[in-house]
């Protein structure tokens, strides 16, 4: 039984790894065509900042950097690259485009993680708060101030939510530092630069983690409700089980199946809004790198930057589903529903 068991997952696995493989090639692809399909050539581009804006010189720069190439070899070059880990060479920064991307990689997942493990830590919490004062019909002042709060936060924009914070936190109260990840000339070492670091990341973590909170918040009341409907929880309330325990061991572990799903698709979601948070911060990190790509028609480093993060989207995903798989025990690693 158990080598079947082992056999059923190596094969889910294997053919989740196989699609997921699949997917990041068609992304890279549609990415290439797509900055391709794009205004601007970044010969011109580099030509007019050198001040020799004359033909020649953009067609050396093109001969240079391969962009006198077609297409579809341009493509076959690039795809190459990638299987080799060569993401190519970024001509606006000089360096290799993996040595930028994986320089700033680290500011990056520090942020997503601190915003990741704020909101949902807040939004299960507060969820659940709602949820019981909801059920059992005390307080139900407590769950309507924390929907419409949630329901605020999820219609903020995020760049607004940040700027205020700024204004708030940072110039007018002067509590916490607004733009870096550290004081720049401080020379903070040990324990003080951990310190330090920490001070200029909560600013940009709780403005990126709040919209996520509140999605958090709406998705594990609406599920904390269904699952206290169901007769087993009824059941184990006829039996004099205390409410925290029912709380806690039936209804938070089949509560929290939907909020884990949605926590594989909310990193990639969270990239996307640490491109906004990174450029409000200066938060040196890769959202703010592709940010300045993207003004300075840096190709190669745009795809680097596509390419990692959607392989970290992917890869979310897939441990999202086999984590999944694991903590329902009514699905079976085949697909099927397990039976006892």
């Amino acid at each position: 039984m158990h080598a079947e068991v082992i056999v059923n997952f190596l094969s889910f696995f294997l053919s989740r790894l196989v699609k997921a493989l699949v997917v990041v090639i068609g992304v890279v692809v549609i990415n290439f065509f797509l900055i391709r399909m794009a205004p601007g050539d970044p010969a011109t581009v580099m030509a007019g900042e050198a001040g020799a804006g004359d033909a020649t010189y953009v067609t050396q720069l093109r001969e240079q950097f391969g962009l006198d190439q077609p297409v579809l070899t341009q493509l076959g070059i690039y795809l190459k690259g990638v299987a080799k880990l060569d993401l190519g060479y970024s001509y606006r920064n000089h360096l290799p485009v993996l040595d930028l991307i994986l320089d700033r990689l680290p500011a990056t997942f520090l942020l997503m993680s601190g915003a990741f493990l704020f909101s949902i830590v807040m939004g299960v919490l507060l969820g659940v708060i709602a949820a019981r004062t909801r059920y059992e019909n005390r307080r139900r002042w407590i769950d309507s101030a924390v929907m419409s709060g949630a329901l605020l936060l999820y219609a903020t924009p995020l760049f607004w939510l940040s700027l205020m914070a700024i204004i708030l936190f940072s110039v007018v109260l002067g509590w916490l530092p607004a733009f870096g990840m550290e004081s720049v000339g401080a020379g903070y070492t040990g324990l003080a630069r951990v310190q330090d670091i920490a001070l200029h990341l909560v600013l940009p973590t709780i403005s990126l983690g709040c919209f996520f909170m509140a999605v958090y918040v709406r998705l594990t009341r609406a599920s904390m409700l269904e699952v206290m409907g169901m007769d087993f929880v009824k059941t184990a309330r006829a039996k004099g089980v205390p409410a925290r325990r029912v709380i806690r061991v039936h209804v938070l572990r089949n509560a929290l199946l939907p909020v884990i799903t949605f926590a594989g698709i909310q990193l990639g979601q969270m990239a996307g809004g640490a491109v906004l948070t990174e450029t409000v911060f200066s938060w040196p990190g890769i959202g703010r790198l592709m940010f300045d790509a993207l003004l300075q028609r840096d190709y190669q480093l745009l795809l680097g930057i596509f390419f990692v993060t959607s392989a970290l989207v992917v890869f979310f995903n897939l441990v999202t589903d086999v984590v999944y798989r694991f903590i329902d025990p009514r699905i079976a690693i085949g697909g099927k529903e397990a039976t006892a």
